[in-house]
């Protein structure tokens, strides 16, 4: 299988990463594994896609790390690749983080990703579905049983309004954004300045207001579902509490936030479930779902990470399988060619 994994950067990416996890996962299984950056692209005249990509050295590597130095390695020298020969094109860059100093790169992936699509090359998550979650709003199309309660605008007595209404505590975040930059919690100790917080979201677009949880001091729970249902090894979810202990209302790794082992219960199976046929509709292979209490607060479809954190907690390997299910769509386009369409495909 050939395969190619699309970052924001090559030169930003660590070996730590979910990504390189998956990339490594896939050479192990002796694929011939790819990375390239959002700005890596081409279309010749002739109109075949072709991407500047690194791999890393044809040996076997017994550690992550080293597999992903290589990998990574800024050295590394790369080839010109043609796309349309791929197997798989495994989208992985978050469009937030060129919001705003790379703006033309935060299509670039959706939008070579469906030039590839529509060669027959097989892209995960389904690039023509990516493009309507560029933005936060693609959440509000899930069932509202599993949203908390959001109004998302640029009018400041909108916002304070909604922060009345809910007993004067709310989070306040961009409408654009991961990794909990430009978070922030309103109300409760250590009131901060609403107007001031509200006019430095609002100066990049919309803010987007949403109650407080309870149980939100707890953390939030980082699911990862593939396929449409929760990614499992061996009876263990691939499932973490994320929680920050340095006082910081954000629990994302980025933000100092620490996994610690979670239990699935009931409650949150039903909630992956009810978002189930959204994400099977729309071919959205790997998923990271972040729930608060019975609430779902995120859905990342981009660039979930925490895969190493779920494998840490519970010695397992998660990246394995997900290889092995890009591998069985493989088969199914093999078997069934263009019969079967990509986001189709993206979910059996």
């Amino acid at each position: 299988m050939k395969i190619a994994f699309v970052v924001n950067d090559i030169a930003t990416e660590q070996p730590y990463y979910t990504t390189t996890r998956l990339a490594f996962a896939a050479a192990r299984r002796n694929h011939e594994v790819w990375t390239l950056g959002v700005g890596d692209f081409a279309q010749d005249p002739d109109s075949t896609l072709v991407g500047h990509a690194c791999r890393p050295a044809d040996k076997q590597y017994r550690s992550l790390k080293s597999f992903g130095k290589d990998l990574l390695s800024r050295e590394q020298e790369r080839a010109r690749i043609r796309v349309d020969d791929l197997d798989v094109l495994v989208l992985r860059n978050d469009p937030s983080e060129d919001a705003v100093d790379r703006p033309w790169a935060q299509n670039s992936g959706v939008l070579f990703g469906q030039l590839a699509a529509a060669r027959g090359v097989i892209v995960v998550n389904d690039p023509g579905h990516l493009a309507d979650a560029i933005d936060k709003t693609y959440f509000q199309h899930f069932p509202e049983e599993v949203r908390p309660a959001t109004l998302i605008s640029r009018d400041p007595s909108d916002v304070k309004a909604f922060v009345d209404d809910h007993g004067g505590r709310a989070v306040l975040k961009p409408l654009q954004g991961s990794g909990g930059q430009g978070v922030f919690v309103v109300g409760g100790r250590g009131q901060q300045n609403v107007n001031q917080i509200i006019e430095s979201i609002s100066r990049d677009g919309y803010v987007v207001a949403q109650e407080y949880l309870k149980g939100a001091e707890d953390g939030d729970v980082r699911i990862f579902v593939m396929n449409g249902a929760p990614l499992v090894v061996e009876g263990k979810y691939a499932a973490f509490r994320r929680r920050n202990e340095t006082g910081d209302p954000r629990s994302n790794m980025h933000a100092g936030g620490k996994a610690r082992p979670v239990k699935m219960t009931e409650t949150l199976l039903a909630l992956v479930e009810m978002v189930r046929p959204k994400l099977v509709h729309d071919g959205m292979f790997l998923v990271g779902l972040d729930v608060v209490g019975e609430k779902l607060m995120e859905v990342n479809v981009f660039s979930p990470g925490g895969l190493g954190s779920a494998a840490g907690l519970h010695e397992l390997d998660f990246a394995s399988p997900v290889i092995e299910a890009l591998e069985r769509k493989v088969e199914l386009r093999r078997w069934y060619g263009a019969s079967l369409s990509n986001v189709a495909l993206a979910t059996l």
